[in-house]
């Protein structure tokens, strides 16, 4: 199968007869995907504002190619060593060029299996996204096999919130803790710029404390522009799945992603609304919000999240996976988007059928699609 360039990247194309979908060489990152809903086509992911302007050669693979959705082994920006090991930010699965393996399609599924051979921590990683007909969902699973260790794991989802007010409105699943990166995330002095306080624990979206003392609601986008965050929420691990949703009202649809929240414990928030004025994003990555799935310790990397720390130990949360050499580890994803009706402001629950989901919105407005929920726990 042939590469074709696309927003400024070789990269391979898939469909079926309600989604279309490219995913990088570099670093599968799964963007532009198009979703034919019976209104019209939504695009649900951010691609980076700088992908196809000449100066993207100079940057490290992961934000040369920044887009959609990919996957992270080891999460995080891994600047400590650990064991010897220097994994690049978000590991070499976010940054290395994959292999293709094959394009499968019958009458009912797509299936595009990548596969990439890891030089930091030796092993292999497959990829493979699944696309069946009459659904605007995309199945995705990544096998970690021939790998020992610990390593933090995740997906990272990458959504653009269109520039109006209260455009976006994002609903999660139980919530058992929530917590504001302890650390600063931006620094002025450098030309990066954060509104969260620093460790801030929290139990509701729409009262997140402040660095002014006051709050902010995380479950509105967009965020106040001028500012990026990062903020951590642990989902109850006893349920069959965990849910994100964004639902766009004025656009009609919602998107939504669901997890195994025994094997993706937490999910990471990265409000990016023009914070960061350095290069390459210079103030224009905004109303992009960071949907980040994860087993991890924030975004800090493999040595942090492996080792001890407050969420592992004083809470304790995993925060990294063990691998073994004989025991290939599955990490199963699922994104879906729904045309929504007139009224229906934001996911409060999801619950599922054999084939299908349905989703619920606080004013109890109702909308099914059919959905392979059991895809989560396959091996």
């Amino acid at each position: 199968m042939k590469n074709t360039v696309c927003l400024g990247q070789p990269s391979w194309n898939f469909a079926s007869n309600r989604v279309t979908a490219s995913i990088t060489r570099r670093g599968g990152h799964l963007a532009p995907v198009r979703f034919k809903l019976p209104h019209g086509i939504v695009e649900p992911f951010a691609v980076a504002p700088w992908a196809e302007e000449t100066t993207a050669s100079r940057l490290i693979p992961l934000l040369r190619a920044l887009r959609g959705d990919f996957f992270c082994a080891p999460f995080g920006g891994n600047d400590t060593p650990y064991k010897g090991e220097q994994h690049p930010p978000h590991g070499e699965t976010a940054n290395a060029a994959w292999k293709f393996e094959s394009l499968k399609k019958d009458e009912s599924l797509t299936t595009l299996h990548l596969s990439l051979t890891p030089k930091v921590r030796h092993g292999r990683v497959d990829k493979f996204i699944q696309l069946r007909e009459n659904e605007t969902v995309l199945y995705c699973r990544h096998v970690i096999s021939e790998m020992t260790g610990r390593i933090p794991i995740g997906h990272h989802a990458l959504l653009k919130i269109p520039a109006v007010p209260d455009f976006g409105n994002f609903s999660t699943s139980e919530i058992r803790y929530a917590q504001v990166l302890p650390s600063a995330f931006e620094q002025p002095g450098q030309g990066g710029y954060s509104r969260l306080k620093p460790g801030a624990e929290f139990s509701r979206l729409d009262r997140v404390r402040d660095a002014t003392g006051n709050h902010t609601d995380l479950s509105r986008f967009p965020t106040g522009r001028g500012f990026d965050d990062l903020a951590l929420l642990v989902h109850e691990a006893s349920n069959d799945f965990a849910w994100s949703a964004m639902t766009y009202p004025r656009q009609r649809y919602v998107w939504f992603a669901l997890k195994d929240p025994r094997v993706l414990r937490s999910t990471l928030l990265w409000m990016s609304n023009g914070g960061r004025h350095y290069p390459p994003w210079n103030g224009r990555h905004f109303n992009v919000l960071g949907v980040e799935d994860v087993t991890a310790y924030f975004h800090y990397g493999v040595a942090e999240s492996v080792g001890k720390n407050p969420l592992n130990q004083k809470q304790g949360y995993a925060t990294s996976i063990q691998l073994r050499k004989d025991c290939p580890f599955t990490v199963n994803y699922i994104m879906a988007v729904a045309e929504i009706p007139q009224g229906f402001d934001k996911v409060r629950s999801i619950i599922h059928g054999e084939s299908h989901v349905t989703l619920i919105s606080t004013k109890n407005h109702r909308i099914s699609i059919p959905l392979q929920i059991s895809f989560l726990h396959k091996r």
